[in-house]
C-alpha cells in the first residue's frame, strides 16, 4: 500500500485483522464493485462473507459472540472496507452504532436478546432518527409515542434517510414522548422495533415503501419507513427508561461520525491510488503525466491530505476508547476527512482527464460516491458548530 494512512503501535491481532480484510477487499469487493453498483445490486456475496470474518461482531464484547474489538480496530476496517466499494461500508455501519447503542445503553435483557445474534449478523439492524422535514435538527423531531392504558406505547410518524431500511430486523427509532420534562431532549425515547426484512408492511403498523433513488451509495437500501398506530411493549425502549432517547442517539451518531471518517479516508485512499497509478501511465507531450509538475504537485496535495485525515480519525478513534468525551475531535476528523476526500477524489477525476467521466473508470464511481460523505451524519457546517461552541466553551475569556 506504501507509506501513506499507517497506524503506528497496533497490536499483533489487530494488524491481522486488517491483512485478512484488506485481502478480502481486494480479492471479493473490488473487482466486482463496478458492476453491482452500476446494477445497484445488493452484495450478498460481499455481505456473507464479512459476516464469515466476524466483522458485524466486531467491537462486540466476547461474552455476547464478538470479537471484543476497540473502535480504533473497526474504524481501520471500515476504512479498508470503503477504500473497496463505500457502499459495503454502509451496510455495516448503521448494524455497528444499533450494537454499539445496545452496549452502552441497552438492559441486560436487551443486550442478552440481540448482541448475541448481531454479531452473527443473524439480527441486522438499523438507525432511525432523521425524518423527511427535519434534517439535522434533532429538537423538531415529531414522530411520536403514545403511552398507552396498559403500559405499552403507539408509534405514529415518518422516517427518513434509513440505511439498511430493507434489510434490516431490528431499528433504532428516535421518538417523541411525553415524558413532562422541561426540555424537549429530556421528552425524546429510543424504542427498539423489531421487523422483518423487505419493503411494503414489514411489522404491524411499520411500511417501508421502497428504496429511495441515489446519484451515489447504490447496491444498498436507503429508505423511509412510516409507523401508523405500530403497537411496542415498553420493553423494547432502550434501556428500559423513556426520556433518554436524544442522549443515547448523540452517543451513536459520535461514534457514527468517527466510521464516516473512516469512510472517507478510505475513498480519499481510493482516489489516491487510481491517481498516481494512471499518472504513470499515461503520456503527453513525450513523457507520462506524472513528470509534469502540474501533475506532481497534484499527486503530493493529495497523498498529504490522506495523511491527515487518516491520522485524525485514528485520534478520534482512540481517544474514544478510552471512554473520555470526543465529540469535537470527532466533528473535526469527519469534516476534514470528508472535505479532503472530496478533494483528492476531484483531483484524481482531473488526472484522468476525458476518461474520468466515462463509467468504465473506477474514478466515475467515486466521484458519485465521495459526495455522500459531505452529508452523511452531519454536514460540515454542522460539524463547524459543534466544534466552535465548544471550543468557546474551553477557550472562555
Amino acid at each position: 500500500m506504501g507509506r501513506l494512512a499507517e497506524t503506528e503501535g497496533l497490536t499483533d491481532i489487530q494488524e491481522e485483522i486488517l491483512k485478512t480484510v484488506r485481502q478480502f477487499v481486494d480479492e471479493k469487493v473490488i473487482p466486482v464493485a463496478q458492476e453491482l453498483e452500476h446494477a445497484d445490486e445488493y452484495p450478498t456475496e460481499i455481505v456473507e462473507g464479512l459476516k464469515e470474518l466476524g466483522i458485524f461482531g466486531l467491537m462486540i464484547p466476547e461474552e455476547y459472540g464478538g470479537l471484543g474489538e476497540s473502535l480504533l480496530t473497526y474504524a481501520l476496517c471500515v476504512e479498508e472496507i470503503a477504500r473497496g466499494w463505500m457502499s459495503v461500508s454502509g451496510v455495516i455501519n448503521t448494524h455497528f452504532i444499533v450494537a454499539y447503542m445496545l452496549m452502552q445503553h441497552g438492559t441486560e435483557e436487551q443486550k442478552q436478546k440481540y448482541l448475541p445474534k448481531m454479531a452473527t449478523g443473524e439480527v441486522r439492524g438499523a438507525f432511525s432518527m432523521s425524518e423527511p422535514g427535519l434534517g439535522s435538527d434533532v429538537s423538531a423531531v415529531s414522530t411520536k409515542a403514545t403511552k398507552l392504558a396498559d403500559g405499552s406505547y403507539e408509534i405514529t410518524g415518518q422516517k427518513m434517510w434509513l440505511t439498511n431500511g430493507g434489510s434490516s430486523t431490528l431499528v433504532a427509532v428516535l421518538t417523541k414522548t411525553d415524558e413532562g420534562a422541561d426540555s424537549v431532549y429530556k421528552n425524546m425515547t429510543t424504542f427498539l422495533v423489531e421487523k422483518t426484512p423487505g419493503f411494503g408492511e414489514t411489522a404491524q403498523g411499520v411500511t417501508v415503501p421502497g428504496k429511495i433513488d441515489k446519484m451515489g451509495y447504490k447496491g444498498i437500501d436507503t429508505t423511509e419507513m412510516i409507523f401508523e398506530g405500530h403497537k411496542i411493549s415498553a420493553d423494547q425502549i432502550l434501556g428500559g427508561v423513556p426520556g433518554k432517547g436524544f442522549f443515547q442517539m448523540m452517543d451513536g451518531v459520535e461514534v457514527g461520525r468517527v466510521n464516516v471518517a473512516a469512510r472517507a479516508c478510505g475513498l480519499a485512499i481510493r482516489g489516491f491510488e487510481l491517481g498516481i497509478a494512471y499518472a504513470q501511465q499515461r503520456q503527453t507531450f513525450g513523457k507520462k503525466i506524472a513528470e509534469h509538475q502540474a501533475i506532481l504537485f497534484r499527486l503530493a496535495e493529495m497523498g498529504t491530505k490522506v495523511e491527515v485525515s487518516h491520522n485524525m480519525m485514528v485520534r478520534a478513534a482512540r481517544l474514544k476508547d478510552t471512554g473520555k468525551r470526543m465529540d469535537v475531535e470527532a466533528g473535526m476528523a469527519k469534516m476534514v476527512a470528508s472535505e479532503y476526500a472530496n478533494e483528492v477524489v476531484e483531483d484524481s477525476f482531473r488526472i484522468h482527464g476525458g476518461y474520468g467521466y466515462s463509467k468504465e473508470y473506477e474514478i466515475e464511481r467515486l466521484m458519485r460516491e465521495v459526495k455522500f460523505m459531505l452529508i452523511g451524519e452531519g454536514t460540515s457546517d454542522i460539524q463547524k458548530m459543534i466544534i466552535g461552541r465548544s471550543l468557546l466553551k474551553d477557550y472562555k475569556s
